[in-house]
């Protein structure tokens, strides 16, 4: 037997490219004037060979920086002027939740309970 060349060895390109079947080939969907490209297949139309969903390895986004850590928390002025490090003296902290793709509100740690009594 003699020298094999070109030899397709396995990698990223070891499936034939099909069809995307997301987008049926048609690389997203228009609104107008506006298009949206498939998600699955990245607007390509296809998938397979190089172009493969299941080899993309997407880490995830790091987790953002804590701004109740920040230098600025350590000046005494700043510190005594706004109070609360994490609603800014609002006495709310509004956080999105990804899961379920909402705004929450909630009251914050720092404001009196509304069902207890203030003594002034």
């Amino acid at each position: 037997m003699g020298a094999v060349h070109q030899l397709r060895r396995d990698g990223p390109g070891v499936t034939d490219p099909i069809t995307c079947p997301e987008c049926q080939g048609h690389r997203g969907e228009r609104l107008g004037t506006l298009f949206l490209a498939c998600q699955f297949c990245g607007g390509a139309g296809w998938v397979g060979g190089d172009n493969e969903p299941a080899e993309r390895c997407e880490k995830p986004p790091p987790p953002p920086p804590s701004a109740t850590n920040h230098k600025v928390w350590s000046d005494p002025w700043i510190a005594s002027a706004i109070g609360c490090r994490f609603c800014l003296g609002s006495k709310k902290v509004t956080h999105v939740d990804e899961e379920t793709r909402t705004l929450v509100t909630v009251p914050c740690p720092c404001a009196p309970d509304p069902g207890q009594g203030t003594n002034a």
